[in-house]
């Protein structure tokens, strides 16, 4: 297993893993395009992707300019086995390494991926959007959660 950061060439396994999820699917796959993905890990952001055998896994992706978690997903054939959690934790070390701004996210209600980001420290906090739970995280409560 080895976690490296994302590339325009990973950007069709990305797209692959991100359109396999069971959860937080897309009503339409094509609402998250291959541009979208080169700019928010090239201009607008920086991700990171774990590989198996060459192959992507799982990916996480920051927003640098709103300052929010664009993505952090597992293949389903890979779930269970601590990934979600290295690239979460590669991604906010690098992030609060460069930014003390508020880091926050949105996630849809009654779903793993809420309970992942509670056990991960995050602070729930309000809505986004009509449907999903807003979660921020700030570097004093990340760096007590890595003592």
């Amino acid at each position: 297993m080895t976690i490296k950061q994302a590339t325009i060439a990973d950007v069709p396994q990305i797209q692959v893993v991100r359109n396999s999820v069971t959860e937080n699917t897309l009503s339409d796959p094509g609402l998250v395009t291959n541009n979208d993905c080169i700019d928010f890990i090239t201009r607008r952001g920086k991700g990171w992707v774990c590989e198996i055998e060459g192959a992507v896994v799982g990916l996480s992706i920051l927003d640098l300019q709103e300052h929010n978690v664009w993505a952090l997903f597992v293949h389903p054939l890979y779930e269970k086995k601590g990934i979600g959690k290295k690239l979460h934790d590669v991604m906010l070390n690098w992030y609060f390494k460069h930014n003390k701004t508020t880091l926050w996210l949105g996630t849809s209600p009654g779903t793993r991926a809420e309970t992942f980001y509670e056990l991960q420290g995050w602070i729930k906090n309000g809505q986004h959007g009509n449907d999903e739970v807003k979660f921020e995280m700030t570097e004093a409560d990340w760096q007590r959660k890595q003592q």
